[in-house]
């Protein structure tokens, strides 16, 4: 009989766990479903649901630390830092638009399930570089801890890493510490108006290349988010720095033309669109994430124009290319062929419908050498394959 198990805690977890090793019983690993529909379908009679394991463990802001159960709402925990003038530094993107789910709707072991980050991650770094620790159940009901409350040289595996971007198919987390950082006092985006793909990612590297911080570097072509095309520059920190390094762009970026400026309000509001892909959010095309080095960006997508009829912008200063097709096939052997041509990346389904999802790679495939150390690492954590089977390879 299908069952929707609930655990209140890492207890609960465990024996639940070691219950469904012993029996064989594959478990479909949820925090709030938000992201349910990321990754393939995964087929499995158990759901093994972790919203109940919610609630702050620990907050010590003047260490920059948290320690938070992971069935904690997304929601909760950035609310609870911004209280405190302090941030998640990696910018959780959410989904929920994406998806056709209610924003902000996810949970922190989600987020670090699918290793979340928004455009900040340029110069933050990724999810997986914010956690300090973590405690979580194997595939063989055990469970173990990782990591620790504070920064440190660690020998032996680092095993959050690991977990995180692994989609729950190597084991549950259960508690996860993060380290937080003080918010920035203002923002301010740099934009350009009316550059073509070229030229809009050559002024975005150009950008990254010298002294002005940038915290995000996106181009939106024309159509994108309304009217001409848009290459935009995110500044944040103090006030008089932010006017500092304003004026370093004017005069590093003036052969591209004059600049506008967006203040605070107007720059959260567009760097949150950026990072939850909010272009594409009304559709039910397939949507994809493509990785590439960020000058190859507009290559590859004036390629796939070639072929088929697609809606891109660019993330990451080009490196991170979101991708719609419109005509609403996947063009998965297309879109792979020219992320080799390009010079290698990698690109993920992220939207799509569940037959579509069951009968695709959606996650880029793995080299022989790479695929066989994923092997022996899901043999090692989960040897029995009861954590979300197939959700990222068929059969696995």
């Amino acid at each position: 009989m299908d069952a929707t198990l609930k655990p209140q805690s890492t207890g609960d977890v465990e024996k639940v766990v070691a219950w469904a090793a012993a029996e064989d019983q594959p478990l479909e690993i949820i925090g709030q479903g938000s992201k349910r529909a990321l990754g393939r379908p995964v087929q499995a009679a158990h759901v093994l649901d972790l919203s109940g394991l919610t609630g702050i463990e620990s907050y010590e802001p003047a260490e920059l630390v948290l320690t938070v159960k992971a069935g904690t709402p997304i929601a909760e925990v950035e609310k609870l830092v911004d209280d405190n003038g302090q941030e998640l530094s990696f910018e959780p993107m959410d989904y929920g638009p994406l998806l056709g789910c209610a924003p902000a709707q996810g949970t922190i072991g989600g987020v670090l399930a699918a290793n979340l980050s928004g455009p900040r991650r340029i110069k933050a770094g990724a999810a997986r570089d914010h956690v300090l620790g973590m405690e979580a159940v194997s595939g063989r009901g055990e469970v173990f801890n990782s990591g620790g409350k504070v920064v440190k040289n660690v020998t032996g595996y680092d095993l959050p890493r690991a977990l995180c971007g692994s989609y729950g198919t190597l084991a549950v987390a259960t508690t996860v510490t993060l380290k937080v950082n003080p918010k920035p006092e203002t923002s301010a985006t740099f934009m350009l108006s009316g550059l073509d793909d070229d030229d809009g990612i050559k002024a975005l590297c150009q950008a990254m290349g010298s002294s002005a911080e940038i915290s995000g570097a996106a181009h939106l072509p024309a159509g994108v988010n309304g009217g001409s095309s848009s290459t935009l520059l995110r500044l944040e920190g103090f006030s008089t720095s932010v006017d500092y390094r304003f004026r370093t762009l004017q005069t590093l970026l003036a052969s591209y033309g004059a600049p506008s400026r967006l203040e605070a309000v107007e720059t959260g509001s567009l760097w949150q669109t950026i990072r939850d892909v909010k272009p594409y959010a009304d559709g039910a095309t397939p949507v994809w994430r493509i990785s590439v080095a960020p000058t190859a960006g507009p290559q590859l997508v004036a390629s796939l124009r070639e072929t088929f009829e697609l809606q891109a912008y660019y993330d990451w200063s080009g490196g991170l290319v979101w991708l719609s097709c419109l005509d609403g096939a996947l063009h998965e052997a297309d879109i792979r062929a020219a992320i080799d041509a390009v010079g290698g990346g990698h690109a993920t389904l992220v939207r799509a419908d569940a037959s579509q999802r069951a009968n695709a790679c959606v996650f880029h495939p793995q080299p022989g050498p790479l695929a066989a150390l994923s092997r022996r690492l899901k043999e090692q954590f989960d040897p029995k394959g009861i954590l979300n089977p197939g959700k990222m390879v068929s059969g696995v």
